[in-house]
């Protein structure tokens, strides 16, 4: 039994590859988990009513809040769909997928939330090793967020990234250790473009998703062949 076993968690949902695997991280580490999904402008509201659908799978709580003020910030490609998004990363800058301060508001967002059900731990699919380059995803601006979280509520609110240091191959390794890989492969919505599974397969989070998913079979087929 691990240290957290008889407490409860709150989990960053938006139905894709990594919150859906981070749920059932949590699922297996936390006694009840409830998830807190945002609409928040972005290009397609399916991604809320697929994040509904796999909460109902994984029979855990499920909410929505409205932070749609995000849209009204800085300009980016999945709030704007005026413009082009960018499928590669520029030289000089981040990719126009960035949506500036999203993961900063949320937390806060969810902090609160958690507060409010005294829920201490707040479970987040960033990841360091295999992303776009977006500040916000790195570890260290989570622990900043972390210690001001803690300051601002006075509560010991401990942040997880159980994707931090894994690669999208490695994602999907541990969805398949989890034992839902065909739910993480046939149910989530990762595509930039709103398309179920597989998606569009050519904006960036379809990109890493199919290319790490490539990297993971054909690890796990030349293991198998090995035994």
């Amino acid at each position: 039994m691990n240290d957290f076993a008889n407490e409860d968690a709150l989990v960053l949902f938006s139905g894709g590859q990594d919150s859906t695997t981070c749920l059932y991280w949590a699922k297996k580490n936390f006694r009840n988990v409830y998830t807190l999904c945002f609409f928040y402008g972005q290009r397609h509201s399916l991604e809320v009513e697929n994040a509904r659908h796999i909460a109902e799978l994984a029979q855990v709580s499920f909410q929505v809040l409205n932070a749609d003020v995000i849209s009204q910030l800085a300009p980016n490609s999945l709030t704007d769909l005026s413009l082009e998004m960018d499928e590669e990363k520029p030289m000089d800058s981040y990719p126009n997928t960035f949506v500036p301060g999203r993961n900063m508001l949320f937390l806060t967002f969810a902090a609160a939330i958690a507060y409010a059900k005294n829920i201490r731990h707040l479970v987040t699919g960033v990841s360091q090793a295999d992303y776009s380059g977006y500040p916000d995803c790195r570890d260290t601006f989570i622990r900043s967020l972390n210690v001001s979280l803690n300051l601002a509520f006075d509560k010991p609110f401990i942040i997880h990234t159980p994707l931090m240091w894994r690669t999208k191959a490695q994602v999907w390794q541990l969805a398949d250790e989890l034992g839902v890989f065909d739910v993480v492969r046939n149910e989530t919505l990762t595509c930039y473009n709103g398309i179920k599974a597989e998606g569009c397969g050519h904006c960036p989070a379809c990109k890493l998703r199919n290319k790490g998913l490539e990297e993971y079979l054909s690890f796990k087929e030349m293991n198998n062949k090995k035994r």
